[in-house]
This record gives structure tokens, sequence and C-alpha cells, in this order.
């Protein structure tokens, strides 16, 4: 028969489903205007916006991978659809042979520079714009300890790790 510490208590489970209900549904209404402004997904943009301010717009796909929050084959495909549309490039890693490079491309650029006034205007909209200062810091220390917690755990299948 589980415990008591088994299951969440009823605030513990009010916050949690609260929690997953707010990341979901601002994730799918990003993802929407991202869609519907730009033709592109949230985890391209993610992409396009890591390799754009990466030194000389490229960065060895592991390091993507860890910055994205992505596994590598899941940004296997999204880095050959981008290549397919011409937004990025891959380059093979000539200093060890080993890696490759996904390096962003002019026309990567240019898309990224269309889609990012819509895309900033929703995250103001939809949520920097509904916190004051104080709930800001608040959810920065937050973000911080979560993130640490879940950093190098080998059950969060942290691409980092």
């Amino acid at each position: 028969m589980p415990t008591a510490k088994t299951w969440l208590t009823s605030d513990e489970q009010d916050l949690w489903r609260t929690y997953l209900a707010m990341t979901r549904r601002l994730s799918e209404a990003l993802e929407r205007q991202l869609h519907e402004d730009a033709g592109f997904s949230l985890g391209d943009y993610g992409i396009l916006v890591h390799l754009s301010e990466a030194p000389g717009g490229r960065l060895r796909m592991s390091e993507l991978a860890c910055a994205t929050v992505s596994s590598r084959s899941r940004l296997s495909h999204a880095a050959r659809r981008l290549e397919a549309t011409g937004w990025i490039r891959r380059l093979d890693c000539t200093d060890d042979g080993r890696g490759t490079y996904a390096e962003i491309t002019p026309a990567g650029r240019a898309a990224l520079e269309a889609a990012a006034p819509g895309h900033v205007a929703a995250v103001r909209s939809l949520f920097l714009g509904t916190l004051d200062d104080t709930s800001v810091a608040a959810l920065r220390t937050v973000a911080d300890r979560v993130l640490a917690a879940l950093e190098g755990n080998p059950e969060t299948g942290d691409p980092c790790g």
C-alpha cells in the first residue's frame, strides 16, 4: 500500500498540474504563433537563435543539442530539415574529424530576423507581461534551482550530461 510520501499533497498536486498546464499551453501558443507567422517550429527557432548567437554562427552538433535541450537524434532530424530549407548547413569538424558543425546561413539569419519581432511580442504578451519584477526574480530563482537539480542527472536524459 502506498505511503503518505508516495503521493503529492493536495497543494503539491494543484501546483504541479497548474505548472504543467501553464507550460504546455504557453508552448502550444508560441508554437502556433511561430508556425502561423513564420512557417517554422519553436524548436527550429531555438536552433536558429543559438546558432545566430554563436561565434561565427557555428556550433558543434553536440553543443547545439545541449543548448537546445534536444537529444542528438532529434537535433539531427531538425538539422536535416533546416538544411533542406537552406537555413543551416552542416560541416565536418576539421580539427578532430569526428564531429559535425551546424552553421546558420544568411537565409537562416534572414528567416530568424523576420520571425523574431512576432515571437518576442508573443513572449512578452503571454508570459513576461503577466509578471511583475518580484515574480520575475522569484521565477528566475525557481528555474535556476530546478535546472541545477536536473543538470548532469542520469535519470533526466540530459543531453549535456
